[in-house]
């Protein structure tokens, strides 16, 4: 597959974003429908449904209107789901409605690798199209999956990133969402792999915290860093509440334990610098907005035969341009969207008022 330039990317994404918002929706409500699928069976029109990992988390929000935007725009009707907890029964309960409506499609940020596949064989037995965003089921639960930049790469530009900080040696910390998180395993699966060869052969990793993805935990785990591990140097928080959580604690604190991970800008401008007083030299992050909209095409042309979810498959995204469906490491098929991208002081300001 072609990869897309970055750059053009990073335009889409600005002019996307700054474009139209695509609100309307309660995000602390799991049933948060756009329209109701009885009203799109009666119009003929199709019915498309975004299921994110969970309800007040601003990263799934922008998901959800990246996904809203397009559907709305190609003609379909769009129903967006953020369950009330970060859990595997929350979208149980969401899947079931959702196959009770006879949507057309269902695309999921899933909460657990492995125990969403009953209601997601249920529901591709009811000839729901399936596809995951940002977070994976196993191969048997999807057609394919959406993925927001290749694992390796992510491990790999975050480890250098810990490396980079640390000058190369010392103590460091990951706190993570949930321990069931496919996309969080599989990064700090990727950095473990990556921390395999000899120059990170002085970096100690001390701990992996869990912060399930609520500000609060998250607060909670990296005093709790901080107080077990007096020569911390680093935590890397791949994650966008936790590294928002971990950036405020230290630097209120004003702790001398850098941070990097994944972030949105909008929620870490105040936090990225090179000097003592900020918590975090730099992160990275790709637009997810970008990325529902790219699980929208793909439901689509899912829906409408274009594709059927095996690697070869090619699509037309929007102006987000041609995308293939390639193998993934799990066995299964990905699309991936793009690499991630660099925040850091000389372009933070930038960013921080488009997502």
């Amino acid at each position: 597959m072609k990869k897309k330039v970055l750059s053009v990317l990073l335009c889409v994404a600005m002019a996307a974003t700054l474009a139209v918002g695509c609100g309307g929706k309660d995000s602390g409500s799991s049933d948060s429908d756009s329209k109701s699928s009885d009203t799109s069976k009666d119009s003929g029109k199709k019915t498309y449904a975004i299921v994110t990992k969970s309800a007040g988390n601003p990263f799934n929000e922008k998901e959800a209107e990246g996904f809203q935007k397009v559907i709305e725009a190609e003609g379909g009707e769009c129903i967006v789901k953020h369950p009330e907890a970060a859990t595997a029964d929350a979208q149980v309960s969401v899947i079931q409605s959702l196959i009770s409506q006879g949507v057309d499609s269902i695309a999921i940020a899933a909460n657990d690798e492995n125990a969403l596949q009953a209601s997601l064989e249920e529901a591709m037995d009811a000839g729901i199209k399936v596809s995951c965003l940002d977070s994976k089921t196993n191969t048997d639960s999807r057609q394919t999956f959406v993925n927001q930049a290749g694992t390796k790469e992510i491990g790999q530009v975050l480890m250098d990133a810990v490396l980079d900080i640390t000058g190369g040696e010392g103590q460091w910390a990951i706190l993570s969402a949930t321990s069931q998180a496919t996309n969080q395993n599989a990064w700090i699966d990727a950095m473990k792999e990556v921390m395999k060869d000899d120059k990170y052969s002085k970096l100690e990793l001390v701990e992996v915290a869990y912060g399930d993805d609520e500000p609060q935990k998250s607060t909670d785990q990296t005093q709790a860093l901080l107080s077990k591990y007096p020569d911390l140097k680093v935590i890397c928080a791949p994650t966008t509440v936790g590294i928002n959580a971990a950036a405020k604690v230290l630097q209120d604190e004003k702790s001398s334990v850098k941070l990097t991970g994944l972030g949105l800008p909008s929620e870490m401008a105040e936090y990225i610098g090179d000097d003592d007083a900020h918590s975090c030299p730099y992160m990275f992050l790709w637009n997810p907005s970008d990325l529902g909209s790219l699980s929208a095409y793909t439901s689509i042309a899912l829906v409408d035969g274009t594709i059927t979810g095996k690697a070869g498959d090619k699509f037309t995204a929007g102006d987000m341009g041609d995308y293939e469906i390639v193998d993934a490491d799990d066995g299964g098929t990905e699309i991936i969207l793009g690499d991630p991208f660099k925040f850091d002081p000389s372009n933070i300001d930038e960013w921080k008022d488009v997502y």
